[in-house]
């Protein structure tokens, strides 16, 4: 019978047979030195063996002192290992199907807001051209200005952004992206109204509208492009101001008092600018003036209160402005007033607009406040030059029943008296003669 076993040193690999523990007679087991793993058979015998028997193996484990205890079959890490190899496939797969989703969701939405800003949406939006196709010139307009992007800029004021746009065929046209705001985008039906209105507009110092937008993404207005561009760039440019002579800026100031007459006298229902300044008095190659920039108009209707809000330009709104917003025709001509002195001036008037010049202030002399850049006025031109001094401060006036009519005011400039009329030469004409002399 067999009662010693010596195996150690074999290089055995796999465990230890479990029909070692049928063997009664066996009384020593040495399986040491081999790479033996797995559990300790539980014969008696082997339970109370020496570990000398079982060191080192690679892995076996059980109840004896010296061993690692058995926490799982073979069979069992198999059959998690099975698991294991079924389930990270499906999870990985899962995974993907879940990243999958979120990115079309996320382009989807992106190609939906793209479209509501570049599409009109049909029986929401309002398109409306002179002599165009307004499905056409919308798309034209957003590819020539590469859906309104800044490199087309050409002007910017406090109500929008103006982008020069070559249509397919050729024309170039500006844009006049408005801002909105959200009691804007309600007040849909009066701004529509109001821009139907502003289509019929035809004076020849008003630039040409030939439409408008009304879209969930966009307002904009269609004109007629000027190229020149605005009186404020005129001014600033040290060479184009020597050009716009004084000559040309009697021609200016008669243009602008005639176009503004038009909107309040001639159109019906009247029409207020509202935001009248050298930023929005274009000039074409030959320095002729247009009124532009209606995003701000409102139509004065006889059955409204003509409540709105605040508008206009700070520097050029009227006074009255800041303690009623009841909008008349006199603010245009207060703008306007600020203007004329502008162009004398060569730059924004401020310091004679506050009513505060001291006594040394107002006796300046005309002459000496004057722009420097274009060439000394003629005698004739100095009979205008005074003319619009006195104007000008009429404008002014702080009560706006105080100021004249646009109308009276155009009527004054194209029945300018001589220059034999005036009771003062213009090289001594002083501030307070220009504030305060009747016309």
């Amino acid at each position: 019978m067999l009662e010693f076993f010596n195996l150690s040193h074999n290089q055995f690999s796999g465990s230890i047979p479990s029909s070692f523990a049928s063997m009664v007679s066996l009384s020593t087991l040495d399986v040491s030195y081999n790479d033996l793993e797995g559990p300790v058979p539980t014969a008696r015998l082997l339970q109370n063996a020496s570990t000398s028997w079982f060191l080192p193996n690679k892995g076996l484990c059980g109840n004896l002192s010296g061993l690692p205890p058995c926490y799982s079959t073979p069979v069992a890490g198999q059959h998690k290992r099975k698991i294991l190899v079924l389930l990270v496939p499906i999870v990985l797969a899962v995974v993907f199907c879940i990243v999958v989703a979120i990115s079309v969701i996320i382009i989807l939405g992106r190609n939906k807001r793209k479209q509501q800003e570049s599409v009109p949406a049909e029986g929401r939006d309002l398109f409306s051209v002179w002599n165009f196709n307004g499905r056409l010139a919308f798309d034209d307009i957003v590819r020539a200005t590469e859906n309104f992007d800044d490199k087309y800029i050409i002007g910017t004021g406090g109500y929008g952004k103006v982008y020069k746009a070559q249509l397919q065929d050729g024309q170039l046209v500006a844009v006049k992206k408005l801002h909105q705001t959200e009691e804007e985008l309600d007040d849909e039906r009066r701004f529509r109204s109001e821009m139907e209105i502003l289509l019929q507009i035809r004076q020849r110092s008003i630039v040409k509208m030939y439409g408008f937008c009304s879209h969930s993404a966009y307002k904009f207005l269609l004109y007629d492009y000027i190229q020149q561009g605005s009186l404020h760039r005129t001014l600033e440019n040290e060479e184009q101001a020597k050009e716009l002579d004084w000559q040309k800026r009697i021609v200016v100031v008669n243009d602008v008092a005639q176009a503004i007459s038009y909107l309040h006298h001639e159109c019906s229902p009247p029409i207020i600018h509202r935001d009248i300044t050298r930023n929005n008095i274009l000039l074409d190659a030959t320095f002729k003036a247009f009124v532009s920039d209606f995003g701000t108009a409102r139509i004065l209707k006889p059955d409204s209160s003509n409540w709105s809000a605040l508008a206009g330009t700070y520097g050029y709104i009227a006074p009255e402005l800041s303690y009623t917003s009841v909008v008349t025709e006199k603010c245009d001509v207060y703008s306007f007033g600020v203007v004329v002195l502008e162009l004398l001036m060569g730059k924004h008037p401020r310091d004679l607009l506050d009513g505060s010049l001291s006594n040394g202030e107002q006796a300046m002399l005309v002459k000496d406040i004057l722009d420097q850049r274009p060439t000394t006025p003629t005698a004739t031109e100095e009979s205008s030059l005074a003319l619009f001094i006195k104007l000008a401060f009429s404008c002014l006036e702080p009560s706006p029943q105080a100021r004249p009519t646009m109308r009276q005011a155009y009527q004054t400039l194209i029945q300018r008296p001589s220059s034999s009329s005036s009771s003062v030469p213009f090289s001594a004409l002083t501030l307070e003669q220009g504030m305060h002399v009747d016309m």
